[in-house]
């Protein structure tokens, strides 16, 4: 973490590169499109004034995505209303994407697109808390140990909700 001697500057081209992860782990909380934005924007608003603090050894993502998840289950506390539920917009792909293997013929453009809607339904058919385990995991790399830090946690209370959660996606399938 070099950059920690840059100030602002420095940590705004780190937090550049987790903008896309950290957007598409506020969809996965707020599943709106506003409040994610303003979710993101609040979560780099508080890691540029604690950003000094940061040792060396910092996995920056994960403290991103701890700060991320601290603010929104403060909203919820404050809000006494929960989570509210809707549906992700379907023009709004970015946090299921597939990579582009350069073949665009419109069968498998359709393919795509079936195989990321049913995986899209199948992660928002879960829990909150099976939710954010399978994308914190499959979609964003965390280790267990990462993850059960964010989610402040035991590592094996991770697992556990991991292997239910895909349970579940492989019943709804």
């Amino acid at each position: 973490m070099s950059e920690a001697d840059d100030g602002d500057s420095g940590f705004g081209s780190i937090a550049l590169e987790y903008l896309p992860a950290l957007y598409g782990y506020a969809m996965t909380l707020t599943r709106r499109p506003a409040a994610a934005e303003d979710l993101v924007q609040e979560t780099c608003l508080r890691a540029v004034r604690s950003y000094d603090r940061l040792t060396p050894e910092s996995n920056i993502k994960s403290w991103l995505f701890t700060i991320m998840r601290n603010i929104w289950l403060n909203e919820i506390r404050h809000s006494h209303s929960g989570p509210r539920f809707v549906e992700l917009d379907a023009e709004d792909s970015r946090a299921t994407d597939f990579p582009d293997s350069g073949n665009n013929s419109p069968h498998i453009i359709f393919m795509r697109k079936i195989t990321r809607d049913e995986v899209r339904s199948a992660i928002e058919s879960l829990p909150v808390q099976y939710r954010e385990v399978v994308v914190l995991r499959d979609l964003e790399g965390f280790s267990y140990q990462q993850i059960a830090t964010i989610l402040g946690c035991p590592a094996g209370t991770v697992m556990s909700r991991l292997g239910r959660a895909r349970e579940k996606t492989t019943s709804i399938t």
